[in-house]
């Protein structure tokens, strides 16, 4: 089979440029021979079936593949929901007495220990991470999953009956463990099992399921306000257990991802998967399963190895430094401001219940921006959307920054920078927080997807851990006291980041997995992804 390249822009009359490429064939032994002549015959009709299915046509044909990956992906509205949790809780009175010490009139959670809680989460998913990353190319997601599951059951003990700050430690630890697997397995398992017309919005309803749980978390806690004895933390840690019960029964019908099924060599159960995820016929699944043939033994000739250590060899290296890169910016864009947005309005001059209440529908801007990303997903590209969020974000970073060194005391101002970071979250939610999960999904290759999206997960977890510990001291007016002159720096952040894109983000929207292969090995500039076609060619 030959492979050419061309660039789109000989289509339109100017000197054709080809590149050549021969994939190697496999013809072992006569299984494998069958095999090769069928993926042969099937890339064609099978590719040219992707580019040309509409969102709605591939619903229709993948309808329960769709349901199975809005299931696993729940999961991570345990994650979101934490998040929200823990920090809230700080200013618990019955959380201080119970974990703080006395001081003043009341009592007080130091500081050190609000740093080690709050950080005990993140060290947890860091674990998990890595976890997930061996251990599902071995068991594969659908056990994964379910083990993972039953441990998060277990783990939520810990927190819920713990008297003490160093139990509940290492009770946020371990539960972050499955949380950690949760959201890498999520968009992976999602990008597997669907079509490319569905790919996108798919993975980024993983960010959906995030912003879900912060939801979830503010109205609980909000409900449970007034109570001042230990039910008023304890039942937002008893919560928790309304989600991994029903997911784990449920997920035990679960298809298993075919992807993973033909990286086993268990070809005739990924046509079997292949008949549970969709209504195609059995004709049209064999040439599926085919095509997935042809790009696995096309990604084992690039790459020998599923460790690690492949992320970074070869073409892969060039994915792995996107995917990592893609998900740190979720942090460096400046985003670690939101989690502590509450005392970012308070410090710029807010009363405690007017901060309070923008503290809380961030959670709702996010929300809506997150839907109405998959509006901007039928019509724009990933790097478009990635990109434009970028521009849009860092303007409203500096403008915080601005707005900060205004001289007097303007009454508006306090409320102009609320608003403005306000429109930093949902611009966040509508750009690069969703369509991260997207690009880290599609980019890497479907033999170390695994390994890949676990450290892009962990190099974001790294960024925020430093960055999560350090922005409280950006703001505390007992430390550097910014307060809204942070958007400085985070808007230096971004600016860097910005340039980052528009240089080395390509555009994967549309491409099946071989062709992204081929444009990967062959070194395609980050902007001619979107104009290159690929054609395939039979011998």
């Amino acid at each position: 089979m030959t492979v050419s390249i061309q660039d789109a822009e000989s289509l339109n009359g100017d000197k054709e440029v080809v590149h050549q490429e021969t994939l190697p064939t496999y013809t072992h032994d006569e299984k494998s021979k069958d095999w090769n002549d069928t993926a042969v015959k099937a890339m064609v009709a099978t590719t040219d079936s992707e580019h040309t299915m509409t969102g709605w046509e591939a619903f229709q044909l993948y309808k329960k593949a769709v349901g199975w990956s809005l299931i696993v992906s729940a999961a991570v509205i345990m994650e979101g929901y934490d998040t929200a949790l823990l920090g809230a809780l700080y200013g618990f009175p019955a959380f201080q007495k119970q974990f703080g010490q006395p001081f003043g009139d009341g009592y007080e959670i130091s500081a050190a220990w609000q740093t080690a809680l709050s950080m005990g989460t993140n060290i947890g998913v860091v674990i998990g991470v890595f976890i997930n990353g061996i251990m599902t190319e071995k068991l594969g997601h659908k056990r994964m999953m379910l083990i993972s599951l039953a441990t998060i059951t277990l783990c939520i003990f810990v927190p819920f009956f713990s008297t003490t700050a160093p139990v509940l430690f290492v009770g946020e630890v371990l539960c972050g463990i499955p949380w950690g697997v949760f959201s890498t397995l999520a968009p992976a398992y999602a990008s597997e099992v669907c079509p490319v017309a569905l790919r996108g919005y798919l993975t980024t309803y993983v960010n959906l399921c995030w912003v879900t749980g912060q939801l979830i978390a503010s109205g609980v806690l909000d409900s449970l306000q007034g109570r001042s004895d230990e039910w008023a933390y304890k039942l937002p840690f008893a919560i928790q257990w309304v989600w991994p019960v029903p997911l784990f029964c449920a997920l035990c019908f679960a298809p298993e991802s075919p992807w993973w099924l033909v990286r086993q060599d268990r070809r005739e159960d990924a046509k079997k998967s292949l008949d549970r995820l969709s209504t195609l016929s059995p004709e049209e699944n064999e040439r599926m399963v085919a095509e997935m043939v042809r790009t696995n033994h096309y990604e084992t000739e690039i790459t020998k190895g599923t460790s690690y250590k492949d992320c970074f060899r070869g073409s892969n290296l060039r994915r792995t430094e996107i995917c990592c890169s893609v998900w740190a910016i979720q942090t460096l864009c400046g985003s670690p401001i939101m989690g502590y947005a509450t005392y970012f309005f308070e410090q710029a001059g807010l009363d405690t219940s007017s901060a309070y209440a923008l503290g809380v529908s961030q959670y709702g801007f996010g929300f809506i921006g997150t839907l109405l990303a998959w509006v901007l997903l039928a019509h724009f590209g990933r790097r478009t959307i990635y990109l434009g969020g970028l521009v849009f974000m860092n303007t409203m970073l500096f403008l915080i920054g601005i707005l900060a060194v205004i001289p007097g005391n303007n009454s508006v101002i306090p409320w102009a920078s609320s608003v403005v970071l306000l429109l930093f979250v949902f611009a966040y939610d509508l750009s690069v927080g969703p369509v991260c999960f997207a690009l880290v999904s599609e980019t890497s290759s479907t033999r170390l997807r695994g390994k890949t999206i676990s450290l892009a997960r962990n190099t974001y977890n790294l960024f925020y851990i430093i960055f999560g510990a350090a922005t409280p001291y950006m703001l505390n007016p007992t430390a550097l006291n910014w307060k809204g002159k942070v958007g400085f720096f985070w808007g230096g952040l971004c600016f860097l980041c910005t340039v980052w894109t528009y240089y080395r983000l390509p555009e994967p929207k549309g491409r099946t997995y071989e062709e992204l292969d081929i444009m990967f090995e062959n070194k395609v500039d980050a902007r001619a992804f979107k104009k290159y076609v690929v054609e395939d060619i039979p011998e």
